[in-house]
């Protein structure tokens, strides 16, 4: 007997993939189980934290939009149009969803069971695949013509690097499991798995996968009586186990999951069944890394009540660190999510240190990030670099207001050196009156930097150039960058100073090419990577992007880049340094993580020969990037 209404959703859904990729037969089988919803504009389907459905839904008519909330206002992520499809959240994790899907307009929605679709996932390989692609994509504009028909997994993701990052993040999982062997008694597997507080258990010969018991197969199984509670427990394990080796990310395990319809996978050395054990996913592992994706955390900054809620955020950007190095995510998109994280700490340390004073901030102002904070390569648990900046006030007010301005910095600092971020041993923080200034006080402040360079002129350049944005009037920063550019233009004195100092430190290789290394004190003998290596080129993109009046980029790749634009002819030497940083960089980074410092003295005796050799390599960029600067601010003599 013919269905008029499953053959008109099958007519449709064989112009859209993943469906085109399904016989009419096999559309026609999922049609009839399917769903017709009408929503009147305004509706919602599903809301953020919402419970995830049974289905998951094609637009047939109209517009549905994806948004998330921000301070209490809906942010919209996405716009769904006819054939686009959405709410697949559970198809890849257990946990509610994270967006908000609501008509733009009167729409008629497919609603079709994820129980009936998913056989067709596991049995096509092109249906998976469109799958596996927009899931690792993260596709997130259905209306690009270079996306068109992928798919929105609907995870909360703010930018590309952060969508990186989470697809690349190495899951966690339990090491060492315990196992059984096939002749256990059902009875004292269950008892084990109870005592344990365990789901699961693999089953094993010789240390060898050969299935696995979930509490699952218990009731199924043993407590309908289908199984008595006596029999070995290879009578109702499932077999075989899916196996993965120990480097699976997080969407990897998912997609496992999914393509064969488990909800463990058996770790073992190898990845293969002929391999001994080593671990166990679970779906709960998926979800809990899933909590630590970089856009969790940013929601975690926005939610926090108090400093223990950041220090628990900030806890986690160290294993987000170690998990991003070791599949290989380019160092310069982990310190830009890294620095997103970091200021959005900052900017709730400030919400909350706000919320405790008596009366609110009594004039406009900005809270500034300075030195390693403000070009964003803040990787490890480094000290605090910050400064305020409020709109000018009446003579007669100026005191009271910047009074109020240091007791909120004492506030913020206080709270930022509870949630790990140390107090800055030179006091270069907001909370110190002398970087707690006004607009005209610190233009003045820069004015007598830049026209009378001195020494000590020059160190305070080399520090508060390099600035961030945090929160506040932006304008107010704007105003401060105005002025620097406006002195900074042409000044040859300036720049002959700057630029004197940008050469302190030549590439650190002696005459037969061996490292300088620290000759006495208490790191003698050990490399000073931030000193020698890492400063020569942060000075120099400074000194070369000032006196191109590159504005609003303080990030030291991100000065090579743009020089790189503006100057094609030495672009070799900028990408060379970027290329360099970015190594260096990497060297301190995971010099810090394993010893649990900030990585800037380096024992060279634990290098390996072809890490010297690459450190040795990323040397020869900075007496390039030193030649640009004798020739360029004419210093062959001047130094």
């Amino acid at each position: 007997m013919k269905n008029p209404i499953a053959e008109r959703i099958t007519d449709f859904l064989k112009n859209y993939p993943p469906f085109s990729s399904l016989s009419y037969q096999k559309l026609l089988d999922i049609a009839k189980s399917c769903h017709v919803l009408y929503l009147e504009k305004n509706q919602t389907l599903f809301k953020i934290n919402d419970a995830t459905h049974t289905f998951f839904y094609v637009v047939a008519s109209g517009a549905v939009g994806l948004s998330v909330t921000s301070d209490a206002d809906d942010i919209l992520i996405d716009k769904c149009d006819e054939g686009d499809i959405l709410g697949l959240r559970p198809f890849f994790a257990k946990n509610n969803y994270l967006m908000t899907a609501k008509a733009r307009e009167e729409s008629i929605i497919y609603a079709i069971p994820i129980e009936i679709f998913k056989p067709h996932v596991t049995e096509n390989a092109d249906v998976l695949s469109f799958l596996l692609e927009s899931f690792a994509s993260n596709t997130r504009n259905p209306y690009d013509k270079n996306n068109k028909g992928k798919l929105i997994s609907e995870n909360v993701i703010y930018n590309d690097q952060n969508a990186e990052i989470q697809y690349y993040q190495p899951i966690k999982y339990t090491a060492n499991p315990i196992t059984a062997s096939p002749s256990d008694i059902v009875r004292f597997v269950a008892q084990t798995m109870a005592s344990s507080k365990i789901g699961s258990m693999i089953i094993h010969e010789n240390r060898k996968p050969i299935g696995i018991v979930t509490d699952k197969d218990l009731r199924s199984k043993i407590a309908t009586g289908l199984y008595s509670i006596e029999v070995t427990i290879d009578k109702i394990m499932s077999s075989p186990v899916i196996t993965v080796a120990d480097n699976l990310s997080i969407a990897e395990a998912q997609i496992m999951m999914l393509k064969n319809n488990v909800s463990h996978l058996c770790v073992t050395k190898d990845g293969s069944v002929d391999s001994d054990i080593t671990g166990i996913i679970t779906e709960h592992d998926i979800v809990v890394a899933q909590a630590n994706n970089p856009g969790v955390l940013l929601k975690q900054c926005k939610r926090a009540q108090k400093s223990a809620d950041l220090k628990e955020v900030r806890e986690k950007l160290s294993d987000l660190i170690q998990h991003s190095l070791d599949k290989n995510v380019p160092i310069q998109h982990i310190s830009s999510i890294i620095a997103e994280i970091n200021l959005a700490i900052t900017s709730r340390a400030i919400e909350l240190a706000i919320d405790k004073m008596e009366n609110p901030p009594p004039t406009q102002f900005a809270w500034l990030n300075i030195g390693s904070q403000g070009r964003k390569e803040q990787l490890l648990m480094t000290d605090q670099d910050n400064a305020i900046v409020f709109e000018d006030v009446a003579e007669d007010k100026y005191d009271t207001v910047k009074k109020y301005f240091i007791e909120l910095a004492e506030n913020v600092t206080k709270t930022l050196n509870k949630v790990g971020y140390a107090y800055c041993p030179a006091d270069m923080m907001a909370s110190n009156p002398l970087w707690c200034k006004s607009v005209s006080d610190w233009n003045n402040q820069f004015k007598g930097w830049i026209t009378a360079p001195g020494e000590k002129g020059i160190l305070m350049c080399t520090i508060f150039f390099d600035y961030d944005f945090v929160y506040g009037n932006e304008s107010l920063v704007d105003a401060i960058t105005k002025t620097i550019h406006e002195e900074t233009n042409d000044n040859q004195l300036f720049f002959a100073y700057l630029g004197a100092d940008a050469l302190k430190n030549p590439p650190p290789l002696g005459f037969f090419r061996q490292f300088l290394v620290e000759n006495d004190g208490e790191h003698k003998d050990t490399f000073d990577l931030k000193g020698r290596a890492l400063m020569p080129l942060i000075d120099a993109a400074r000194i070369l992007s000032l006196s191109k009046g590159i504005k609003n980029t303080a990030n030291t790749i991100s000065r090579y880049a743009k020089l790189a634009e503006l100057e094609p002819q030495n672009a070799p030497i900028y990408e060379a340094c970027a290329d360099a940083f970015a190594e260096l960089l990497k060297f301190r980074t995971e010099e810090g993580l394993k010893n649990q410092s900030d990585g800037r003295y380096l024992n060279l005796s634990e290098l390996s020969k072809l890490d010297k050799v690459k450190l040795k390599n990323d040397f020869q960029p900075i007496n390039d990037i030193q030649e640009v600067i004798k020739n360029r601010f004419q210093l062959t003599y001047f130094t």
